[in-house]
């Protein structure tokens, strides 16, 4: 039953990631990959308000596997982060790529330290 759970929140969760693309699409034409970085970032932000509001032994661990693996999993992409990456460098964008490996891996390691360190004290 729990591999169900995660299959339903995987689908839901890279629905979500194909919603933002689709929305960062209509606004933005810059060869920064945001869509990407948004959903990251954002799937970094819910699994830590994930980890803080469920317990560790939750009463219900079909919920965390729905929300970290299924969701959070589908949400967030390191295949395509990994991907638009790998095209910025063959287009010759070595700053972008630059700008796009550290800002991904500072602030979705920052937003994880940042607020768990704060839901542990």
């Amino acid at each position: 039953m729990t591999a169900l759970w995660i299959f339903i929140g995987g689908g839901l969760g890279s629905l979500a990631r194909f919603g933002i693309s689709k929305m960062v699409g209509l606004w933005s034409q810059s060869s920064f990959p945001l869509a990407t970085f948004i959903s990251n970032m954002l799937a970094c932000a819910l699994l830590v308000l994930i980890v803080y509001l469920l317990p560790a032994k939750s009463e219900s661990p079909w919920l965390q596997s729905f929300l970290i693996i299924g969701f959070c999993g589908g949400f967030s992409t390191f295949s395509t982060f990994s991907y638009e990456n790998y095209l910025l460098f063959s287009n010759g964008q070595w700053q972008m790529a630059a700008l796009n490996i550290i800002l991904s891996l500072g602030i979705g390691i920052g937003v994880m330290l940042t607020l768990l360190s704060k839901g542990n004290q």
